[in-house]
């Protein structure tokens, strides 16, 4: 079997750790294109073999990349496309169509309620999903939470298959060792409260609320990994309250599927250097930081998290859900500090969200897909594109900022 992924970019962020981590166990031949911004990770899963071509797409309404998408379909000859991200999903379910290319799989990856991946849900955003979605095979829910929201939209239940997002446990098991060098390295005192977040700081994320909560909270240290447009307005908040030395930027990390970066913690070492996870968003549709804060043993408060939420209280009881709140963050901080925060047992959520568990769920979806398809009528051949490339009824994306407040354009 030979599977396309179409992914809008590979810079550092969940979906596209995910698909890196799935490409090391899918059952196919896999190579990957992404539309945008290859990122620190297009080099990675390179390296762990599997090719990845970067498009060059330079804006929104860049008509010249949907038929060399097309064309790059047509050249690899898959037997099965799978999107990933709202962009890709859009350009890459048409492109596969007018390939010929009849088995697509797309995996929503970030579906809230009111946001789809950072970007504002409008109807005309909802629109084109729904669209382009019928000119696939079948929708991927990282969620049931996003499965029911997917169903709101009428998207069939019979194309929507539920594969959660997965995890290799064992990388954040807590480590003494390294919480002692990464807080010696960063001039933490060893016997400091420490707050941890990690995430796109982007507005959606509300790294803001945690920000100001520990500004609130005398020799309270805050480390945060990850960057984005919102960086330097967080920065200058924390000067503002005067935390300037207690809120530590850390910028980009990788995840817990490569070494650690040069310059700071990567993303196991970060939570074993610090006491309590805090994934402030309100709106997500999986949750994976708080799960990998878990799988190390820590007290989580959370905004929202399906990945837990989903699930009995009693598969997760070191996480608490809180209102996007300063004061309400502010206070349940406080009372952790008062209170301990001890690492404790991994609890049974994390063993449920297996990447090697997910990477088979997603085999068979793949097999139920293939297997529909050789059993319906020989395929049409290739529609050829109409101007400007489009299937009739079906336009372009609108030129607003990509989701989680990135430009398409090139930097």
């Amino acid at each position: 079997m030979k599977v396309l992924h179409v992914i809008t970019g590979l810079e550092v962020g969940g979906a596209a750790q995910q698909l890196r981590l799935l490409l090391r166990r899918l059952p196919a031949r896999c190579e990957v294109v992404t539309l945008t911004d290859p990122g620190p990770l297009a080099a990675a899963i390179e390296t762990d073999g599997t090719p990845v071509t970067h498009l060059g797409m330079t804006g929104h309404r860049d008509l010249s990349a949907l038929p060399r998408l097309v064309e790059l379909v047509r050249d690899v000859g898959p037997d099965l496309v799978h999107t990933h991200l709202y962009r890709a999903c859009v350009y890459g379910r048409i492109a596969a169509r007018l390939a010929g290319v009849r088995a697509v799989v797309a995996t929503e990856h970030s579906l809230g309620d009111a946001v789809i991946e950072g970007r504002r849900l409008t109807r005309g955003v909802r629109t084109l999903y729904r669209a382009t979605e019928r000119l696939g095979s079948a929708t991927v829910a990282v969620s049931d939470t996003v499965a029911a929201r997917l169903r709101r939209w009428g998207v069939p239940a019979s194309r929507i298959h539920v594969v959660p997002n997965g995890i290799e446990a064992h990388r954040f098991t807590h480590d003494p060792t390294a919480r002692a060098a990464i807080r010696a390295r960063l001039g933490l005192p060893p016997d400091a409260f420490v707050v941890g977040g990690a995430g796109r700081l982007v507005p959606g994320k509300r790294f803001d609320v945690l920000v100001r909560a520990v500004t609130q909270l005398p020799g309270v240290h805050l480390l945060l990994a990850g960057d984005g447009p919102e960086r330097e307005m967080l920065r200058r908040m924390a000067g503002q309250f005067g935390s300037g030395d207690r809120i530590h930027l850390l910028g980009a990390r990788d995840g817990a599927h490569g070494p650690a970066a040069a310059d700071g913690p990567d993303i196991p070492g970060l939570l074993s250097a610090i006491d309590v996870f805090v994934s402030p968003s309100p709106d997500e549709a999986f949750g994976l930081a708080t799960l990998e804060a878990l799988a190390s043993g820590l007290h989580v408060l959370y905004g929202s998290c399906p990945a837990v939420d989903d699930l009995p209280a009693d598969q997760a009881p070191g996480a608490r859900r809180f209102s996007p709140s300063v004061h309400e963050l502010a206070t349940a901080l406080r009372e952790l500090r008062r209170s301990g925060t001890d690492r404790l047992p991994v609890p049974p959520v994390v063993r449920r969200y297996d990447i090697d568990r997910s990477a088979q769920d997603l085999g068979a979806v793949y097999d139920q897909v293939l297997a529909a398809r050789r059993r319906a009528r020989p395929a049409a051949a290739p529609l050829a594109p109409p101007a400007p490339g489009l299937p009739p009824g079906v336009s372009l994306p609108d030129p607003s900022p990509e989701p989680d407040g990135h430009s398409l354009s090139k930097r």
